[in-house]
């Protein structure tokens, strides 16, 4: 009986020891587990972030390489608008009615010169180029730039009443601002839906 107990004691002595071995690769198991859930978690916050900032470097790509296909050809166009410049003072130079009677060579001569102004000014535009036509409008200062002012009571205070020289913008950009000349005096001219945004 004396050896059944030290026998019993030896099998709980053995008993305790394996449940302590149990609970120590327990409590490792644990510790590895939460290292491994750590390790994996700032695999994936790594991963998601990496995923953002190719989806932001994707995007920004794409919005450079729009402008670049709207705005390539800035320099080359506000080159141009020279050209149309001067192509506009030439037809202006011929007084109205000597236009009207011309006759013979010089009658094509005008019309070739408007002809070749309508095809520039068509070739600009399929190019993203576009006339801003201010006459009568109110004064912009992002589009216009007023080089006088001109006592007129019958138009609203601000109102673009002279055109000296055309502007012209490309995309949503001013390429070149109109030169203008605004009305003083008038009425208060009303405020637009834009300016009361």
């Amino acid at each position: 009986m004396a050896n059944d107990m030290e026998h019993d004691g030896q099998r709980a002595d053995a008993a305790a020891e394996a449940e302590a071995k149990t609970d120590a690769r327990a409590e490792d198991n644990a510790e590895a587990l939460a290292g491994l859930i750590a390790e994996r978690d700032e695999l994936k916050d790594r991963v998601l972030r990496t995923l953002a900032e190719m989806e932001n470097l994707r995007r920004r790509t794409e919005r450079e390489v729009a402008d670049a296909r709207t705005y390539a050809v800035t320099n080359f166009a506000r080159d141009m608008l020279n050209a149309a410049d001067n192509i506009r003072r030439a037809l202006e130079s011929v007084p109205a009615e000597a236009a009207s009677a011309a006759e013979g060579p010089f009658k094509a001569l005008i019309d070739g010169i408007e002809l070749t102004e309508r095809d520039l000014a068509k070739t600009l535009e399929r190019h993203g180029v576009k006339l801003i036509e201010p006459q009568g409008q109110r004064f912009d200062p992002n589009r216009h730039q007023a080089m006088f002012e001109v006592p007129n009571a019958e138009v609203p205070n601000g109102t673009v009443v002279q055109v000296m020289q055309s502007g012209y913008i490309i995309g949503d950009r001013v390429l070149r601002p109109a030169l203008v000349g605004v009305a003083k005096g008038g009425p208060k001219a009303a405020a637009s839906p834009a300016d009361a945004a």
